[in-house]
């Protein structure tokens, strides 16, 4: 396993920004409010050749004074256990707080090896204050700007020094299955994900909005690994506040583009709303597989068939996509989510043979005409497989303008009784032939 590097601090103090920088990105969302971070947030980075796996938590306050708190200060003590060095941030323009003569005693005891940093030392004015810091008994502190980039290099360097020994590490495979848990606020997505990995990964509060950044997790499956991502409710547009809210809708945005399945979370108590089609509709979008959970099935009386009607009728654009009733809550069917999603992820990876593609479609064109524009009819003269994940099928015509949407959902339906394909999105490519031979009209 690579070695694990937590960053910690009180909150405001600049970790996110700090991952953000030693990461290379924006991976944490970073905002000058207190506690914008609350779940752990990893990164996987490569130092001077060497690999590692960075993590970013959420302001540690000792004595928390509400349940989110307490959560978030569990979150950030887990890190602390499975980290192999840590970070601990300070504010050189705050100086020593009670707050961190605190978050020090508690990592004195923990057994790792610390580094003290001095953060917001954007000039070298401010330098001089980082002395105080010696008085937490950490040692000598870093002084760095994690805005600026002033003394990352050297951070870099000391982290490395700490980490134990080099040993043979195995890589994160690329292609191994990930799945995307989206859904709207306060459906039961990160009560899902922890009933699925079987710890609390991520925060569970009943407050909505809680996870506020996209969470990956590798989650092992009878011998396969699959990468779980968690991610921030998806309001309707027109609630969606700026600054951290829409970052985090980015995230949820991104986290289906990256995924290969998503595992669309609804609430039983309210079947399937507007927001719930919507999300449906960006999946479909970016051509991506798709399971629908219907979460909180303990707190409904009702049989599946009054659900099912309702799913068929507003779901019809996604009529191939496979439901379960679950209840996280309880733990009802939530063994059945990732073999299910796992089904849809190989639905994505099959491939058919070229001549057996062409048959298919041309065969379709026999029993149900294409249509025609004028005295011009669409003409099909070739089919192929031309990719998988998602499935994707080029078809040769003698003009694409005259594919009409609804010839090629037939087609497309005509592919999936015949194959499959259950629960993934198909995608068609219509390309122009390059025979020049004059089109012949009305026929």
């Amino acid at each position: 396993m690579k070695p694990v590097i937590a960053i910690v601090g009180r909150a405001n103090v600049g970790k996110s920004t700090l991952f953000n920088r030693l990461v290379g990105g924006r991976i944490a969302i970073v905002e000058d409010l207190p506690g914008t971070t609350r779940d752990r947030i990893f990164a996987d980075v490569e130092w001077s050749g060497r690999k590692v796996t960075l993590v970013d938590t959420g302001g540690l306050e000792p004595d928390p004074g509400s349940s989110l708190t307490q959560k978030v200060k569990g979150q950030v003590e887990a890190a602390i256990a499975g980290a192999d060095v840590i970070i601990f941030l300070t504010d050189v323009r705050e100086g020593v707080l009670s707050a961190d003569y605190e978050i020090a005693d508690l990592l004195r005891g923990c057994g790792k090896p610390v580094v003290l940093v001095a953060n917001k030392a954007d000039n070298a004015r401010l330098d001089s204050q980082a002395a105080e810091f010696y008085r937490l008994g950490l040692g000598e502190p870093l002084i760095v700007s994690g805005q600026h980039g002033r003394g990352i290099s050297l951070l870099r360097e000391a982290v490395l020094g700490h980490l134990p020994a080099e040993s043979e590490e195995v890589s994160l495979e690329l292609d191994l299955p990930k799945l995307a848990i989206v859904g709207r606020p306060n459906v039961g997505k990160s009560m899902l994900l922890n009933a699925i990995v079987g710890e609390e990964r991520a925060i569970v509060d009943e407050a909505p909005g809680t996870t506020r950044d996209a969470l990956d997790t590798v989650y092992h499956y009878q011998g396969q690994k699959v990468l779980l991502i968690d991610t921030a409710g998806i309001r309707r547009r027109g609630r969606v506040e700026e600054g951290i809210e829409y970052y985090s809708l980015l995230r949820a945005l991104n986290a289906i583009n990256r995924c290969d399945v998503a595992l669309l979370v609804t609430d039983a108590t309210e079947f399937l709303t507007a927001q719930d089609l919507h999300i449906a509709g960006y999946v479909k979008e970016a051509c991506k597989g798709m399971v629908l959970v219907v979460n909180k099935w303990d707190l409904v009386s009702g049989g599946i068939e009054d659900y099912a009607d309702c799913f068929s009728e507003r779901l019809k654009f996604m009529s191939h996509v496979p439901v379960l009733y679950v209840s996280a809550k309880t733990g009802h069917n939530v063994e059945k989510v990732v073999p299910e999603a796992l089904q849809v992820w190989r639905e994505r990876q099959k491939r058919l043979p070229d001549k057996v593609v062409d048959k298919l479609i041309k065969d379709a064109v026999l029993a149900q005409s294409p249509p025609r524009k004028g005295l011009k009819r669409l003409r099909i003269l070739r089919a192929y497989q031309s990719d998988v994940n998602p499935p994707s099928f080029t078809i040769i015509v003698n003009d694409p303008e005259l594919m009409h949407f609804s010839y090629q959902r037939y087609l497309e339906n005509r592919l999936r009784q015949t194959f499959g394909f259950r629960g993934t999105a198909l995608r068609f490519s219509f390309k122009k032939t390059t025979d020049k031979r004059p089109e012949r009209t009305g026929v």
